[in-house]
């Protein structure tokens, strides 16, 4: 799992482009490790084709849409041929309208792939210069400043793609590899680099796109299948620190509700405890109880069901990674058509989709890790597991921190797709709101991070009261790695340091590994 800040480093792998769909591991390698691209030579001679039409209806006299006409609310105004080089800058310079903060660098790039990949469907009539010049920006790690806020989801992620084609005329402002914030026509010059003039069509072709949120769930989807198996490796050692029962994750079980998710879950969770002398020091007939906890027992059923959510999240993101996203599109045949594809509501659903399983995700882990520090719940743990309880706090506000995250992620699941407000002058008279529903799961997919990792810092500190019992070989190993970053169970000292160091190990997938095997 990788960072979801990180400025985009060189990679070595170079992939192809063309209009066809997209290989998510090939678009975060892309965005997160600064691999390269080229483009498709045969695509790039149906884009020239394409822009063919585009030339041929410019010179007509009868006006169309996106060639000859304004935009939006002005779309009925003809706009004579003198004029429209000056109309596509217009319409990119007004558009580029975001505010707020930057967003990350992976998230520009990312974006910046998922368009250039739509450019090169030849249905949008973009001249091939166009194409280069935005695959060149990324090849060269130059990445547009994309504001916060400025999208709603509709006609396209419109402010944040009209920075980035803004960057493609010279202007505005870019960070260049080095992660240094310039104005784009000084990191053009420094890279060698000449800005275009847009012609006819362009402008619209390279803002008309849900490339901004498509990206964020593509990245979301990685993530969350790492952290999907980082939350069962968790479980698994709050069930041996808890002294719970790895019975209830058997395969026959399991089978009587055949969700594929859910299956998954329970066997990597049975998986991890498999051959733990603690597990096996109290599964005999003498074990007083009739059975664990929900947050225990129902692991695989909670992150089985989360699983499943990815699953659907992944199929809506593999149509979208393959359409031609823009308005008006130019048909194989010729004509320029209106359409309504912009329009981002699957990818804004699925987006709000999975912010509900990531608070639910983490409400799970927080239950365990407060019953780890629970003495009435602990069987025979320590207060807060505690060196020296009283004088010592040990992790109890570890407990407090995952339980402030955990209602952050709860309002933060409350969806952004059932908001509309409409636009340019009631002509965009219902829009999606999907950027905010992926910034809003990009915040909470941190969230969830923080959690599960407090979780398994919990239970490895848990996991040494219980010597010398000792755990499953797989937890033994996780245990290992959390005492590289963490030293072991003694007074009270700075836990935040702590906290961030197995933060680091979740996000770097270490634990994720270890529970795939």
């Amino acid at each position: 799992m990788h960072s979801t800040s990180a400025q985009a480093s060189v990679h070595d792998d170079v992939f192809t482009v063309s209009g066809e769909g997209l290989d998510f591991d090939a678009l975060v390698s892309v965005a997160r490790e600064g691999a390269r691209i080229r483009l498709d030579d045969d695509a790039l001679v149906r884009v020239a084709e394409t822009r063919e039409a585009i030339d041929a209806l410019a010179a007509d006299v009868v006006p169309h849409y996106g060639v000859s006409t304004g935009f939006g609310a002005l779309a009925s105004k003809f706009i004579p041929a003198d004029q429209r080089a000056q109309l596509q800058a217009s319409l990119i310079r007004s558009h580029a309208a975001g505010s707020g903060d930057a967003v990350e660098t992976e998230v520009v790039r990312a974006m910046m792939l998922l368009r250039l990949r739509t450019l090169l469907t030849a249905r949008t009539g973009v001249r091939p210069e166009v194409v280069r010049l935005y695959a060149d920006l990324l090849n060269a790690g130059i990445t547009p400043v994309v504001h916060e806020y400025g999208s709603l989801g509709c006609s396209g992620d419109l402010a944040p793609l009209s920075h980035v084609a803004l960057a493609l005329m010279g202007e505005g402002q870019v960070v260049d590899r080095e992660g240094i914030r310039r104005p784009t026509a000084e990191a053009l010059a420094a890279a060698g680099l000449e800005p275009v003039t847009l012609r006819e069509k362009e402008g619209l072709a390279l803002v008309n796109g849900t490339d901004g949120m498509l990206g964020q769930l593509i990245m979301a989807i990685t993530d969350l299948r790492a952290l999907l198996d980082t939350a069962d490796l968790a479980a698994a050692m709050s069930v041996e620190a808890l002294l719970g029962t790895d019975r209830v994750f058997a395969a026959d079980l399991q089978r009587l509700r055949p969700h594929a998710g859910q299956q998954v879950s329970a066997a990597q969770i049975a998986g991890a405890l498999a051959g733990s002398p603690l597990v096996a020091s109290h599964a005999g007939p003498d074990d007083p109880r009739v059975q664990d906890a929900y947050s225990l027992r129902c692991a695989p059923q909670v992150h089985g069901a989360a699983r499943d959510t990815v699953d659907h999240a992944t199929r809506v993101a593999e149509v979208e990674a393959m359409s031609a996203i823009d308005n008006p599109v130019v048909t194989p045949d010729g004509r320029v058509e209106s359409n309504g594809n912009f329009h981002g509501a699957p990818v804004a659903y699925v987006l709000d989709f999975l912010a509900i399983a990531v608070a639910d995700v983490a409400s799970v882990s927080e239950r365990r890790t407060d019953r780890m520090l629970d003495p009435a719940r602990s069987h025979g743990l320590p207060p807060f597991l505690a060196a020296n309880p009283g004088v010592d706090s040990g992790l109890m506000i570890a407990q407090y921190t995952a339980a402030g995250i955990v209602s952050e992620l709860k309002r933060l699941a409350a969806p952004a797709s059932v908001d509309s407000i409409p636009s340019s002058a009631m002509q965009e008279d219902h829009v999606s709101m999907g950027w905010a529903a992926a910034r809003k799961l990009r915040r909470a997919i941190d969230g969830l991070t923080r959690v599960v990792s407090i979780e398994i810092l919990t239970a490895a500190r848990a996991l040494e009261f219980r010597a010398p019992l000792e755990s499953s070989p797989t937890i033994t190993t996780a245990r290992a790695a959390i005492r590289e970053v963490v030293a072991e169970v003694g007074p009270d000292r700075f836990l935040a340091p702590e906290i961030e160091s197995v933060v680091g190990l979740t996000r770097n997938g270490v634990f994720a590994q270890l529970a795939q095997q």
